[in-house]
């Protein structure tokens, strides 16, 4: 979905909020992709909400709030940066290695799936000139397994994002610093409700608004 307005300056790892028609709640989606005048989201029909979105005719107005969340901070990012993404958590990798390839860094990349049938974005990825690596849990693509059995050698830093059981996977087998974009529930999307706040080593903190992303070094991975 691609939504036209004015969404300048909207970082890698930042998330919108659709307000969708006679729902309480908005819908947070990560940003796919972004630039002069657009936003484009990939979602996964997950409910009522999302399966609603799919009927959307062109054209159709919304109230979005955009530019929400912190962002990855791309300065960190080094000479050879990982990028990691599993499931939903992939779009937001995409504008990420945009950026990057933008300030002359080359990332490779690495996606996890279930199968063969569940990947999408992979070759977008390689239309930039990004090294991809793909696992799959079946075997069908790429790697069996999930994506720490696809990870290069080493990298300057990582920006990671997709359900918590793979980040704490990920926090294990990568000994770089880097970045975890979290994927929780959230009511308002701006900090207000508290709801989808998670302790860290620097407190308690909400992840629509100090988050999404946070840093290896400050998060407290529950058993």
């Amino acid at each position: 979905m691609t939504l036209l307005g004015e969404p300048d300056g909207i970082k890698p790892g930042q998330f919108i909020d659709i307000q969708l028609p006679g729902r309480f709640l908005r819908r947070p989606i990560s940003v796919y992709d972004a630039g002069d005048g657009f936003v484009s989201v990939i979602y996964k029909v997950l409910g009522r909400g999302t399966a609603e979105m799919t009927a959307f005719e062109p054209g159709m107005q919304l109230d979005v709030l955009t530019g929400l969340g912190n962002g990855y901070d791309l300065s960190k990012a080094g000479d050879s940066p990982l990028l990691i993404g599993g499931g939903v958590g992939i779009p937001p990798m995409y504008l990420a290695a945009k950026k990057l390839l933008e300030r002359g860094v080359e990332p490779a990349v690495v996606l996890g799936f279930n199968s063969a049938a569940d990947v999408f974005c992979a070759d977008e990825f390689r239309a930039l000139g990004c090294e991809v690596r793909i696992a799959t849990a079946d075997g069908s693509v790429g790697v069996k397994g999930f994506v720490t059995d696809a990870l290069p050698g080493e990298c300057s830093f990582f920006y990671c994002c997709g359900p918590t059981p793979m980040l704490k996977a990920v926090a294990k087998a990568v000994k770089t610093e880097g970045q975890f974009s979290f994927e929780e529930r959230m009511g308002c999307g701006f900090g207000a409700c508290m709801g989808c706040s998670i302790m860290t080593k620097n407190g308690a903190k909400r992840v629509c608004k100090d988050g999404p992303v946070f840093g290896s070094e400050e998060i407290i991975w529950e058993d």
